[in-house]
């Protein structure tokens, strides 16, 4: 059955089978790269389980809307409704966040809490564990996940509508970007 709904959403065909149906049958589709309940086990795929449901319906209807660049999601995202974008993002917003407190170097941490201070705290909060309202937690966030979103903001190639986000990323030398998202990697709370 998931094979048959990661096929049926990367063809498009997403929103068709899953008129009428329950959430949880739909969420299969994401936990296949996300994890179950949104708690991802790889490094490069973000967990989205307890993330505000503003900020995931935002982020899900911008790939759908071509506004925001991600090759998987934005090819997946089209096959379904606003309406089930909705109720995905109540689904996973109603999900526990998962930290996945992952060790770096004390010279990184320190680097990366600099940094951290300097740029990002404002919105994520000093651990980011207290985002300003539809600004995602990062506590514990997969860092290689977040470096990956950090060069995408540095890249004129995505589209990355966050100009605060992209301003902030640009005023970062790669490395004390780097060492921001290892840094909030290694927070639990």
């Amino acid at each position: 059955m998931r094979k048959l709904l990661l096929i049926l959403a990367l063809t498009g065909l997403a929103g068709a089978a899953h008129a009428g149906t329950d959430v949880t049958i739909l969420a299969r589709t994401c936990n296949n790269c996300h994890g179950m309940g949104g708690a991802s086990a790889g490094t490069s795929m973000p967990s989205i389980g307890g993330l505000s449901r503003g900020y995931l319906e935002r982020v899900m209807k911008q790939w759908k809307n071509d506004e925001r660049s991600a090759i998987t999601m934005s090819r997946i995202i089209k096959g379904f409704s606003d309406d089930e974008i909705d109720a995905l993002a109540e689904h996973f917003a109603k999900q526990p966040w998962v930290s996945v407190v992952q060790k770096t170097s004390p010279e990184l941490l320190s680097k990366g809490a600099l940094t951290a201070s300097d740029n990002c705290a404002d919105c994520h909060g000093k651990a980011g564990s207290d985002p300003d309202v539809d600004t995602p937690k990062i506590n514990g966030q997969w860092s290689r996940y977040m470096e990956l979103e950090i060069e995408k903001y540095r890249s004129s190639e995505f589209k990355m509508p966050h100009r605060k986000m992209k301003k902030a990323v640009q005023e970062e030398k790669p490395a004390e970007a780097a060492a921001a998202a290892r840094y909030f990697g290694a927070q639990s709370k």
